[in-house]
């Protein structure tokens, strides 16, 4: 007879209060994952996250107070999880999961490990450090009302980075307000201020400089301090971004100069930002204004496809300013506007401020065509989508304890029910990518890019850092002689920096050999030499769209059935079917909610791959689902005749 000890056999209830798990993120899955731990019997858990509570944390991260603000929310995270069962043993760290500090040997100390993280480049390192271990993760993320969790083991399944994913959607808000370096962090910056300005003002969307960021003091308590400062900085009592732009009478210029002078300036005082960075660069209206003749535009083509001069741009931000003005008086005292990418003067607005912004950071600015299409992509978090999303990954965690990782599932939450009436959709997990340049016994890439023009330091932050997420890469030239290109060792091969790549004869067909010590990882890249990369393109990266399967033929009958329409989906369509390259996905319009779904519904064969949205990134990964005869998609049971228990997942 089993002996049950509460809803689980005692053996693996024995496990839980002895094994060790490390949780990464304390914000919204991390706070429900660690409640979820504690209460279903985990007593030596470790959490790890680099940043603080904000106000706009407190309506979904529910471990959290007002009087936490400006605290770790490792550290607050444990002592409310404490609260749930005082006799757990949880560490907290404030720190960042990058840190040196949190080795391979780190690593090997947990039985587990559980990602609730919201960025692209700390997912990237925490799976190769678990892979360096030998250590299973769950990955897991949300966007909106989606959401996903799988199970990553080396040898056994796909990693985090055997598919290629798209362009990140969501961000911290310290990146958006302190340090950008895309142009869809302007973008959204842009929106956000639109709101402060002219819109519902809301927390979550603060736009001026964060004095609580992390990055820029790394002292918790002198970050705490900053982020409860008084309302009172000496004799300036501090007010909202609206309350002040209406004691203006949203004079432009005096915006200008605050948003893009004043406000920069400020950020240049936050000195360990710009350290690894290149500083912003303040913008001065008459200055700009008296420099001389200036290009309206560049390029030909439609008006909306040119991008405009750095002057054509304030004049658009004044003339946009004065109009939406001019539409809030109309609407009387109190009133609001609200943001609608068809609508110009918001439009020109966001087009507007969002490209100066690019301008002071550095970035090659955008036409308002481009502006357009990438604004409307930003995704809210939602507390129940966490919630559910974080009781998953406790329920793949006791399978991976039980011994039975072959039971173990990719696990996708839909907005909306698949054609079973299913919002769970359970997938077999997919074996590991025989080309990944991970987790493949020699990880292999070749990279177009012109010799002439690369610099070490843009093989380095760009190519390594950013697309190949390496923290401290080493590069040596395969070239008979071992030439160190970049040494992880401060200041050691920093004369190279600035010369080219053909300065050190590397050529069409050359082999560079990349080793990331902390990662355990080791990467041969490939040297492809082009002149004929399209405008604003430092590289690429050959070969990394994933083969397309051919297009199936879905039955008709069920195509016309699907109504799964949301705002949630990177991928906007105006079509009501799906593209040839997406052919396991059915994409319709959705009056009620403006975009379209990349939920799962059509009917794919056996070796299509299916993407869903992945991470509070917003980014997404491809499953392989196994479908039944009839198309829709199909939990991996052993009773597949069972519809209505096809969403439970079984531990025993």
């Amino acid at each position: 007879m089993v002996q049950l000890v509460g809803p689980l056999r005692k053996e693996l209830a024995d496990s839980l209060s002895t094994c060790k798990v490390l949780v990464v993120g304390a914000g919204g899955i991390g706070c429900e994952l660690l409640k979820n731990l504690v209460l279903t019997g985990f007593k030596n858990i470790e959490v790890i996250d680099l940043d603080t509570i904000d106000v706009s944390n407190l309506n979904r991260q529910f471990l959290f107070q007002k009087k936490h603000v400006g605290k770790s929310k490792a550290q607050v995270a444990k002592e409310s999880a404490l609260t749930f069962c005082p006799t757990a043993n949880i560490t907290a760290y404030h720190d960042s999961i990058m840190n040196p500090d949190y080795n391979t040997e780190f690593f090997r100390q947990f039985i587990l490990v559980m990602n609730a993280l919201d960025n692209r480049a700390a997912r990237n390192h925490v799976n190769r450090m678990c892979l360096a271990a030998d250590i299973p993760l769950i990955e897991s993320g949300t966007a909106g009302y989606l959401g996903q969790v799988t199970v990553i083991k080396k040898g056994l399944t796909e990693c985090y980075e055997c598919q290629p994913k798209p362009t990140q959607k969501t961000f911290p808000g310290c990146t958006i307000r302190n340090t950008p370096s895309e142009p869809i962090h302007c973008i959204v910056w842009a929106k956000y201020l639109f709101n402060q300005l002219f819109g519902e003002e809301d927390a979550d969307q603060e736009v001026s400089p964060d004095t609580a960021d992390p990055e820029a003091a790394w002292n918790p308590e002198d970050t705490a301090a900053r982020a409860t400062a008084s309302e009172k900085d000496g004799d300036i009592k501090r007010v909202s971004t609206k309350e002040w732009a209406r004691s203006t009478g949203y004079d432009s210029v005096k915006l200008f100069h605050k948003l893009f002078k004043d406000d920069i300036r400020y950020l240049l005082t936050m000195d360990k930002l710009w350290k690894k960075r290149k500083a912003p660069t303040p913008l001065d209206w008459h200055q700009l204004r008296n420099s001389g003749p200036k290009e309206e535009s560049v390029g030909s083509g439609l008006k909306d496809q040119q991008v405009l001069s750095v002057w054509s741009l304030c004049k658009m931000f004044q003339h946009s300013v004065e109009t939406l003005r001019t539409m809030l008086q109309e609407k009387g005292e109190g009133a609001e506007l609200v943001w609608d990418k068809d609508d110009a003067p918001a439009m020109d607005f966001v087009t507007a401020a969002a490209n100066l912004r690019m301008h002071i950071f550095s970035m090659n600015t955008k036409s308002r065509f481009d502006v357009k299409s990438m604004a409307g992509n930003i995704i809210p978090a939602i507390a129940t989508t966490n919630a559910i999303i974080a009781g998953l990954i406790v329920l793949e965690s006791l399978k991976i304890l039980s011994g039975e990782l072959e039971s173990c599932r990719t696990i996708f939450l839909n907005k909306c029910p698949s054609l079973r009436k299913k919002l769970l959709v359970p997938c077999i997990l997919d074996p590991p990518c025989a080309n990944c340049y991970v987790c493949a016994s020699k990880p292999e890439v070749t990279v177009k890019l012109n010799i002439h023009k690369t610099t070490v330091l843009c093989l380095q932050d760009r190519i390594l850092k950013e697309r190949f997420g390496m923290v401290a890469p080493d590069v040596q030239i395969e070239d008979g002689k071992g030439t160190i290109l970049i040494s992880s060792e401060e200041g050691e091969t920093d004369a190279n920096n600035h010369k080219f790549l053909a300065d050190f004869g590397i050529r069409n067909g050359s082999r560079l050999q990349i080793d990331d010590f902390l990662q355990d990882y080791t990467l041969l890249v490939n040297v492809l030499h082009t002149e004929e990369l399209e405008r604003d393109v430092e590289f690429e990266v050959v070969g990394e769209a994933p083969d397309k399967a051919p297009p199936p033929q879905p039955n008709k009958e069920e195509v016309n059935s699907v109504t799964n329409g949301n705002k949630d989906s990177a991928q906007p369509s105006t079509s009501s079917k799906a593209p040839a390259d997406d052919d396991d996905i059915m994409i319709v319009e959705s009056d009620e909610e403006g975009a379209s779904s990349s939920s799962a519904a059509a009917a794919p064969s056996s070796g299509t791959k299916r993407r869903h949205s992945d991470a509070e990134t917003g980014e997404s990964s491809s499953k392989r689902l196994r479908m039944d005869q009839s198309g829709a998609a199909a939990a991996p049971t052993d009773d597949d005749d069972d519809d209505d228990d096809d969403d439970i997942i079984a531990l025993d």
